[in-house]
């Protein structure tokens, strides 16, 4: 974990991202090397973040059907539309224990807020399988917003919405990119990874007192 501060008393927003801090996924494997071939998890996220059809279909602007098509020709695997949709869909495994907790750890002195690269696919799942939709004062999901991480577009589309300060905002994720990204327009931000150092991490700062 990365030095941590004592956090500003500005911070009136607590910002989550869901996949990887508050959302254990499946392994990787399922989506991003279905054919077999090793490859580090810092890459495998890279190339899904720089792919069309991927960045299309969070985007909210292409059918499943357009999307399992074009990433499946984009990246030769070798399966049919159906099962990669399946395996793609089971990518979220659930919420980490004691994500509910967190979050209600930190309600009564902060707006609460998550943003998240998603899709109908998996947004429908941590809804009604999850329960995702009341643990959060709002949300930020990609294929509603047409906006995407680690792009400046998206943390400012935030900022606008919640109209405040970047420096009122802390916001978890457990992907170095997006960290990077929400720091260059100055919201506070540190990578985490799932639900037990993203409590430890809002403890150092001060947000939670020491359970």
């Amino acid at each position: 974990m990365e030095n941590i501060e004592t956090m500003p008393k500005q911070i009136r927003v607590l910002l989550f991202d869901l996949g990887g801090v508050l959302i254990e996924l499946n392994e990787l494997s399922t989506l991003l090397h279905l054919n077999g071939d090793e490859m580090p998890v810092n890459k495998l996220w890279s190339d899904w973040l720089s792919s069309p059809a991927a960045r299309a279909f969070e985007m909210g602007i292409s059918t499943k059907e357009q999307f399992a098509d074009k990433y499946i020709e984009e990246t030769n695997l070798p399966i049919k539309r159906n099962e990669f949709l399946n395996a793609f869909t089971q990518l979220p495994k659930g919420l980490y224990p004691d994500a509910h907790r967190l979050i209600e750890r930190c309600r009564d002195r902060y707006f609460i807020a998550c943003l998240s690269n998603t899709n109908t696919l998996h947004w429908q799942r941590l809804i009604h399988e999850m329960g995702i939709d009341g643990m959060f004062d709002q949300h930020f999901a990609s294929h509603l917003t047409g906006k995407l991480k680690p792009d400046r577009e998206s943390f400012e589309h935030v900022l606008q919405s919640l109209n405040c300060d970047p420096s009122a905002i802390l916001f978890l994720d457990d992907n170095e990119m997006n960290v990077k990204a929400a720091r260059s327009i100055g919201i506070i931000a540190y990578r985490t990874e799932g639900v037990q150092e993203a409590e430890k991490t809002l403890e150092k700062i001060g947000i939670l007192t020491v359970s």
